[in-house]
């Protein structure tokens, strides 16, 4: 399965919850709401895909089965954020620059 787009929204973070992903894979499906989370060691970064709570049981609404798949997933969304983050930060210095 090829990951053909990447989108990341960017949060103030919460708990170190910095943003979403939106993933499209073969131009034919759509997973949203991936969460983004910091490692706590700093490391970089883990997802969290959304689920659905039902009474005392959580149900997934959607996750990668082969640890191959969730790589992929993790690294292009990992690169995404950077490249997002990396635009970001050269807009804000080019905007306080005079």
């Amino acid at each position: 399965m090829k990951i053909t787009r990447v989108k990341i929204t960017r949060i103030r973070p919460v708990g170190g919850m910095v943003a979403f992903a939106d993933i499209v894979l073969e131009e034919q499906l759509l997973l949203s709401s991936i969460a983004i989370h910091e490692k706590l060691d700093g490391s970089g970064y883990r997802l969290t895909y959304p689920s659905k709570i039902s009474g005392k049981f959580e149900f997934p609404i959607f996750h990668p089965i082969s640890k191959e798949l969730g790589l992929r997933i993790e690294e292009a969304i990992t690169k995404k954020l950077k490249d997002v983050t990396d635009d970001a930060d050269v807009r804000h210095r080019g905007n306080n620059a005079k």
